[in-house]
């Protein structure tokens, strides 16, 4: 049993409270996940060549106390690059302007304990162990900005409790996704994707659809095609709640055994497992709210 949250706002204004308005619906969603919180925000798009990294340095003995500026300083110095820092406890944003797989290896090969957590020009990530609300309060989740993001909180029932494991999982650029529910074939995902190259990071079954789902796009596919194939490949029971750039997107297994409730009104469209989630968000009393239909692609412009 999981939690899941999504906000969208339609509104430019609210662009400053997506934060604010999104703390109260993970919080919300403690008993459905004490174990570890994550969020995926989306904002202004950076240009062509510039990337935003999100690094998670608790694997590293220096932990909390990693020195993030040193590592802008380093990477500045030794590559073709221009390397800004933003840090928020063991969590930071790095964003670059230059070649961005020739930073990964360079981070691989100088930091190989520090764990990427995303990467694009418009996805930030941040994810952890602890209460959603500890995590939240770690990492100042009330003063986050952007026109969409995708929430999670974890009851561990298939792998291990570690930030890793932590959802959103991402794949790709620009791409996340959480879940509740469990799958029954994620090996059998593993086994069709592995000989394309793609590299998997955990043993979570979560990850297996996140990255099933971004290589059908990176194939070309739409989004409302790539989830048709996921419901043709991927066996289990889910609600996925999946973030693009400029769309938010919600998808139930053909049994709907795992809850989910819509808001959407002028202003924004809400998501969450369930109501009380959304109980505390303005006008919600005039939203139009619903529960989404089995085997259906719900999909939301930014």
């Amino acid at each position: 049993m999981c939690g899941i949250v999504g906000l969208l706002v339609k509104t430019p204004a609210l662009r400053e409270r997506l934060g604010e308005l999104m703390v109260p619906m993970l919080i919300g969603m403690t008993e459905r996940g004490p174990d570890s919180a994550g969020l995926a925000v989306f904002g202004r798009q950076l240009g062509d060549r510039q990337r935003k990294l999100s690094l998670y340095s608790g694997f590293t003995a220096e932990g909390d106390r990693f020195d993030w500026q040193q590592l802008a300083a380093s990477l500045n110095a030794a590559m073709d690059v221009t390397a800004q820092v933003e840090a928020k406890s063991n969590h930071a944003v790095l964003t670059l302007q230059g070649d961005v797989d020739a930073v990964k290896t360079w981070l691989k090969d100088t930091h190989p304990k520090l764990y990427l957590l995303s990467a694009g020009r418009s996805i930030d990530l941040y994810k952890d162990i602890g209460s959603p609300s500890q995590v939240a309060e770690r990492y100042d989740f009330a003063s986050l900005k952007g026109s969409h993001l995708v929430g999670h909180t974890r009851m561990a029932t298939e792998s291990a409790v570690t930030p890793d494991r932590a959802h959103p999982f991402t794949a790709g650029e620009d791409f996340c996704l959480v879940h509740n529910g469990s799958l029954s074939n994620p090996y059998g995902v593993r086994r069709k994707l592995e000989p394309q190259g793609i590299r998997f990071d955990t043993d979570n079954d979560t990850e297996a659809a996140c990255r099933f789902l971004e290589w059908r796009l990176r194939e070309g596919d739409e989004l409302p095609v790539a989830l048709q194939k996921g419901f043709e490949e991927l066996d289990g029971f889910y609600t996925f709640l999946m973030g693009t750039p400029d769309e938010l997107a919600l998808i139930r297994d053909p049994f709907a055994c795992k809850p989910a409730v819509v808001a959407e009104n002028d202003d924004y469209v809400a998501i969450a497992s369930e109501f009380r989630s959304l109980a505390h968000l303005p006008d919600v009393k005039h939203a139009n709210v619903f529960e989404p239909a089995p085997e259906e692609m719900y999909v939301w412009k930014a």
